[in-house]
């Protein structure tokens, strides 16, 4: 698939184009470009992300990476940066854009990111988060206040009830 299509399938899946999804698409260029990665039929390619904006989208609609799968994370910071793992050959880099060099309108800076080479908005570093493990599926209980089902991980005991998060009041005498 060529670029233009790249393009094009970022802008379908997120709607319209902007400059957060320029972002977002020209990280996983470049991310493709170093790591030698494609789309991500399982979990073989990992993006954190340290945003929710939209960049992510291009990252979901040209790697595959995804919440559901279990490969699209979030370690929310504010920041336009993006760490790429893959599996296969253990490699990984972390992408953060580079500030833009003057004030310009949402009209320049969308310009700018679409002209602009990924090598030019981004500096590469190595990753800081360790790659986490593979998506897990944990049995289910139903909580014994609100009788919702509840993934055993988010399952609290508070005596011999099982309960959900929502329902267990924690105790924390600290942070008040």
């Amino acid at each position: 698939m060529n670029n233009k299509e790249l393009w094009d399938r970022c802008i379908n899946f997120h709607g319209h184009s902007c400059g957060g999804l320029t972002i977002g698409y020209k990280a996983t260029l470049y991310a493709i470009e170093l790591l030698n990665i494609n789309f991500s039929e399982d979990e073989e390619v990992v993006c954190i992300a340290e945003n929710d904006a939209c960049g992510v989208d291009a990252i979901q609609a040209i790697l595959g990476c995804s919440v559901g799968k279990g490969n699209l994370l979030f370690h929310m910071r504010g920041k336009q940066a993006f760490s790429f793992y893959d599996r296969k050959n253990n490699k990984s880099i972390r992408l953060v854009l580079n500030p833009l060099k003057d004030e310009l309108s949402r009209e320049e800076a969308f310009k700018y990111y679409q002209n602009t080479e990924p090598k030019d908005l981004f500096t590469v570093k190595e990753t800081t988060i360790e790659l986490p493990e593979r998506a897990r599926i944990f049995k289910s209980y139903i909580c014994d206040n609100c009788k919702e089902n509840t993934s055993e991980n988010m399952i609290r005991i508070c005596g011999d009830k099982k309960l959900c998060l929502d329902c267990y009041n924690n105790y924390n005498r600290f942070d008040i």
